[in-house]
């Protein structure tokens, strides 16, 4: 055999090691998040609150409390979570939103929202009509594409 040979059946050796180690590590850190989903499943439940603000911020910035920052790996402390301020009763709280809602909770207005532990699920509105959520900005590209379509006399491609 060539060394041509030798060393391309040695890297495709090499890539299929790393794409079985991938796959069980895929397969176990898919449990893991299973497990983790019915957990909060379990413990949620629905409170009244108002929102007095939200951002992404820094895990140590974000003025949860110190047993919750210490339980989180050290590579995640410096990455940026959505965090929200709340009135629940009378006390004020730091929450954890999930990312995908995280945009259409309204800020300054009464919610209820679906809460388990200090992890904000859902968030319903319920005093006053809720203000959508703002168009996102075009990219380059498709700006382009519509003044072209425009001066063509085309309809713009939605």
């Amino acid at each position: 055999m060539s060394k041509l040979a030798i060393v391309l059946l040695v890297i495709l050796a090499v890539l299929v090691i790393a794409l079985v180690v991938l796959y069980f590590l895929g397969k176990k850190a898919q449990k893991r998040q299973d497990e983790q989903q019915e957990q909060i499943n379990a413990m949620k439940q629905t409170v009244s609150m108002l929102i007095i603000d939200k951002k992404r911020m820094k895990i140590k910035e974000s003025g949860l409390p110190q047993m919750v920052i210490d339980q989180t790996p050290k590579l995640l402390r410096g990455s940026k979570l959505p965090i929200v301020k709340a009135k629940v009763g009378p006390q004020i709280m730091t929450l954890v939103c999930e990312e995908k809602i995280f945009d259409s909770v309204p800020v300054k207005k009464e919610v209820k929202a679906v809460v388990s532990g200090i992890y904000i699920t859902d968030v319903k509105g319920l005093h006053g009509k809720t203000a959508p959520a703002p168009a996102k900005k075009k990219g380059f590209f498709k700006r382009t594409l519509e003044k072209a379509q425009e001066k063509a006399g085309a309809k713009p491609v939605k």
